[in-house]
């Protein structure tokens, strides 16, 4: 379709100018590394080379689109108001800018959803959120320090999980969009809520999630389906990749073919405790990362959390029930990183950087819905609306449900992935698509060794 189509703010006074120097999309992508980075936006021409350590969202985000079309990309992420902070940047016009129809209709829906103010309007959930995160925790402190029989410390330990669930969520809106109006009161609120509460840094969270978000179920670029040695959703990593977000080689040895092999059997006893990767990343991130905005609170929250939760674990009578305080709060919150998953373990894959073309596309297919009434959704903190939340994800959630029938109709119109299930039904994809990686790990090569093959092994693996 032409560029009118294309429902994006109009150019900078720049482009409008009438020495505007013309671009191809070949000469655009020749400018696609770090060290020279070009982007397009709306058929204008951007080079955000210098703008790439100062990038709120990351330098990764800017680098995976480099040198072609971001124009979805940005406007999912950014208010229109961001627009005119482009035209310092401002190199020239693509002279053979063209916008897919399915493109077209997103950007529609994307400037209607903007007119309505619904970006704008959060709603009370914030508010509900923090207020039961308060009680619970206040809770849990007091079956702790005030409560003398075993079950009441047990059940303590269950709080705890269920507000570390409630404070995920609340990081999770928090960073994709403004909770209370005002930017210090929100960060406030993430590093309470984050980085104290939780022990997981919300600057960590930012660049794994800005990164999922741009290059959603890309096997060498989002990190959230880089698990190995533990898991792989796709015989794909079974090929050495370069983990483009970790910068690294994962590996596909011995380790990981036997651990592999196993891993829809190991799958929710993991999640269990997966918590305990998370705290090592985000300490590994704070500590060691180059560019890491307001380090010293950022280390400050998640040493806050060291404090508390240690001494809190100490004022147990013994070591029997603080080890079972501990993994019931783990493994309360194991549900959530269950949830995190079904989103896009059993949905379409693909290897290399989302294409400016076919970034809206890639969102739906790597996404999927999960089915619960109104009432449940309290308990999938938005996740349950996926596809809606990665077109949109500066959307609050309390908008999600109303935004879901015209999304449908719209991956309709185009023919489209829109896949959704029910809580049930998702647990069952995401185990088959694990299985089904794990028989192939089986016999591929590569990993050397192999894992041990017995007739319980063929019993639980048998076809049909």
């Amino acid at each position: 379709m032409p560029p009118s189509a294309d429902a994006m703010p109009a150019p900078g006074d720049a482009a409008c100018a009438g020495d505007v120097r013309l671009i191809s999309s070949k000469e655009l992508r020749e400018h696609a590394s770090a060290a020279d980075l070009w982007i397009s936006i709306s058929g204008d021409v951007y080079d955000v080379t210098p703008w790439l350590p100062h990038h709120p969202g990351g330098d990764l985000p800017l680098i995976t689109l480099a040198g072609q079309d971001a124009t979805d990309a940005f406007a999912a992420y950014h208010p229109p108001s961001a627009r005119p902070l482009l035209r310092r940047f401002f190199v020239g016009r693509l002279s053979d800018y063209t916008v897919s129809p399915a493109s077209a209709d997103y950007r529609r829906l994307l400037a209607q959803l903007s007119s309505a103010g619904l970006f704008e309007r959060v709603g009370p959930t914030p508010r509900v959120q923090l207020a039961l995160m308060a009680v619970l925790f206040y809770a849990a402190l007091y079956l702790v320090l005030a409560c003398a029989s075993a079950s009441a410390h047990t059940l303590a330990g269950g709080l705890i999980g269920f507000v570390w669930i409630q404070s995920g969520w609340m990081g999770h809106d928090s960073g994709h969009h403004r909770i209370t109006g005002h930017p210090l009161l929100d960060r406030v609120v993430q590093v309470l809520s984050g980085n104290c509460l939780t022990g997981l840094s919300i600057a960590w969270w930012k660049c794994n999630h800005n990164t999922h978000h741009i290059a959603c179920n890309s096997l060498d670029h989002d990190p959230d389906l880089q698990h190995m040695p533990l898991f792989a959703v796709s015989p794909k990593l079974f090929g050495n990749i370069w983990s483009y977000f970790y910068q690294r080689t994962l590996a596909f040895d011995a380790a990981s073919k036997f651990l592999i092999s196993y891993q829809h059997w190991t799958f929710y006893p993991v999640m269990c405790i997966a918590r305990i990767n998370l705290l090592a990343q985000s300490a590994v991130f704070v500590l060691t990362e180059k560019r890491v905005p307001q380090r010293l609170l950022e280390i400050a929250g998640v040493a806050a959390f060291w404090a508390w939760y240690p001494l809190l674990v100490a004022c147990l009578p013994n070591w029997w029930e603080r080890v079972a305080f501990v993994l019931l709060s783990f493994t309360i919150c194991g549900i959530q990183h269950v949830q995190f998953c079904l989103n896009h373990f059993s949905s379409d894959v693909y290897v290399g950087p989302p294409k400016g073309n076919d970034w809206f596309e890639k969102q739906t297919a790597g996404t999927l819905d999960i089915l619960c009434p109104p009432w449940m959704d309290w308990f999938h903190g938005g996740l349950q609306f996926q596809i809606e939340h990665h077109l949109f994800p500066r959307l609050p959630r309390c908008h999600l449900r109303k935004v879901a029938p015209a999304v449908r109709d719209l991956c309709k119109k185009h023919g489209l992935t829109y896949s959704a299930a029910s809580f049930w039904d998702a647990n069952v994809l995401t185990w088959k698509t694990l299985r089904a990686a794990a028989l192939q790990a089986r016999s591929a090569t590569g990993g050397g060794g192999g894992a041990p093959k017995n007739l319980v092994w063929e019993a639980l693996n048998t076809h049909g």
